[in-house]
């Protein structure tokens, strides 16, 4: 069963500056909620209980968001808020969290490399913390996975389909389907050309890997962009061992730039039900025509 997981929040955030030059990307609200909360709560509904932050120097909040503060709690107690209270002992009890410092960006393959010595030698899964997934049907994203590595005991990675527009914007996947949802990959391509991508399949920020990626990721040599790329390692585990895809219906939320972030909080504030009808009735009173 996979318990671990780690999520990677080293980055610069230079697609939503100036926004992030103070303030982590993963902290930037989503409603009344950080990014990361959400990345961490599927990891949470599908059964992950340790979570690995891969950080930098200049993510200390997302590390002091999910510790206690007991100044904080002590005017809340002395407020009486007991709702609030139970709230925020909730985020910061949800899984057990630790964290190992990228001392500077080198691509996503070495971010995962760093988690190493603290997942240890079981199979994990792997968030990104610019997706955000939401389920009509309630199950995680991450679940799905998970239950796929239990029947294949092999990797297992998200995919959606994507228009041929957007298909050099992903890694993109070829493979033949083997099931509802459920493909064996072949090969994996990192930002094709839409004229020489193998399909529309598009790899999105979930994982769940085998540690057999870590001693290939330990010798991977920079790529694109002179950073060790996990496409890479994913690209030579596959001589080695079979990798699955799944491919999720649901809806994809990318949080990565200004307007996904600012449209993503939007939706996600008109499924609260404490937010939904101030925000429907401000938005109704808006003139759109232009």
């Amino acid at each position: 069963m996979i318990r671990q997981a780690v999520i990677p929040v080293a980055g610069w955030g230079t697609r939503v500056l100036p926004a992030t030059k103070s303030l982590p990307k993963p902290m930037l609200p989503v409603a009344d909620l950080p990014t990361i909360y959400y990345v961490v709560e599927e990891a949470v509904q599908a059964g992950i209980e340790h979570i690995v932050f891969v950080t930098s120097r200049n993510m200390r909040a997302v590390e002091d968001f999910f510790d206690e503060n007991p100044e904080l709690t002590q005017v809340l107690e002395k407020k009486g808020n007991d709702k609030m209270l139970a709230r925020l002992r909730q985020i910061e009890t949800m899984a057990h969290f630790s964290f190992v410092r990228q001392p500077r960006p080198r691509g996503l393959g070495h971010a995962v490399l760093m988690a190493r010595d603290l997942i240890g030698h079981d199979a994990f899964a792997l968030l990104l913390g610019d997706d955000l997934m939401w389920s009509p049907d309630g199950v995680p994203c991450l679940r799905h996975l998970i239950d796929v590595h239990a029947q294949r005991h092999a990797s297992v990675i998200a995919t959606m389909p994507v228009p041929d527009s957007d298909v050099s914007r992903y890694g993109i996947i070829a493979g033949e389907r083997i099931g509802p949802h459920l493909m064996q990959v072949r090969d994996m391509v990192e930002k094709p050309p839409v004229d020489q991508a193998p399909s529309n399949q598009a790899v999105v920020g979930r994982y769940v890997l085998t540690p057999e990626i870590f001693a290939i990721l330990s010798h991977t040599q920079p790529g694109s962009g002179g950073e060790i790329q996990l496409t890479d390692g994913l690209c030579e585990l596959l001589g080695k061992q079979p990798i699955f895809a799944y491919e999720f219906t649901g809806e994809r939320y990318d949080t990565g730039d200004t307007v996904g972030w600012l449209t993503t909080s939007i939706i996600y504030a008109l499924r609260r039900p404490e937010f939904a009808p101030s925000l429907k009735a401000f938005l109704r009173t808006l003139d759109l025509s232009d």
